[in-house]
Order: C-alpha cells, then structure tokens, then sequence
C-alpha cells in the first residue's frame, strides 16, 4: 500500500529479484486499501503498508489486513521505537524504516511470499 510511484518499482524490481515475490496491488488511499483487502481476501500473503497515505493512514490499515491472518508490514519514513510499538500493536509483523528497504525485502522473501 505505498503510496509513491518510485517507491512501488522500486521494490516491485526488488521482491521480484530477491525471491520471485510480485506486487498484486497498490492502493494510494486508506479507502482504497481497505476496499481491495475486503474483495480479495485470498489474493495476497504479505501487506506492505505505508503510515503515510494521501488519504487516511496506514494505521487504519494494519488492523484490516491483520484480520485476513496473513503477514503485514509496515514500511515508512517515520519508525520510532513508539511508532513500531503503535504498529505491531496493531497487528503489524514487522516494522521498517524505508531508508532500510534491503530489510524489507529479506524479510518478505523469508516469508516465502
């Protein structure tokens, strides 16, 4: 659920070169994430979702896709240690910060997804 085009290719060429992963869809508001996690629930096995959105946030986010029992991830460029804590709250796996997106990409290829 990231909202910057750049970023999306970016780990688009990334997950694909790292583990065969594929990007099935991105949404740029929290409405828009919400509405494609609800009509595809079997579509997906990890969420990548951004705090910041042009619409909403990701932290309205983090609980839908945790509901579905799959992994979710958040990725953005504000983690504090109380941002992270906020989030796996929430039901997020994991936390990075996008200045580490080597991270992000391990960690999803490790999940086999």
């Amino acid at each position: 659920m990231e909202d910057r085009h750049d970023m999306q290719v970016l780990l688009r060429e990334r997950l694909a070169a790292a583990g065969g992963s594929a990007i099935v869809a991105t949404a740029i508001t929290e409405a828009e994430a919400k509405s494609w996690l609800a009509e595809h629930p079997d579509d997906w096995d990890v969420a990548i979702i951004d705090l910041v959105l042009d619409q909403g946030s990701g932290f309205g986010v983090i609980p839908r896709a945790a509901s579905a029992a799959k992994k979710v991830v958040v990725f953005s460029s504000y983690v504090t240690d109380g941002i992270r804590w906020h989030c796996e709250r929430l039901g997020a796996d994991a936390v990075f910060d996008k200045s580490d997106s080597e991270a992000l990409v391990r960690w999803v290829a490790e999940q086999g997804a």
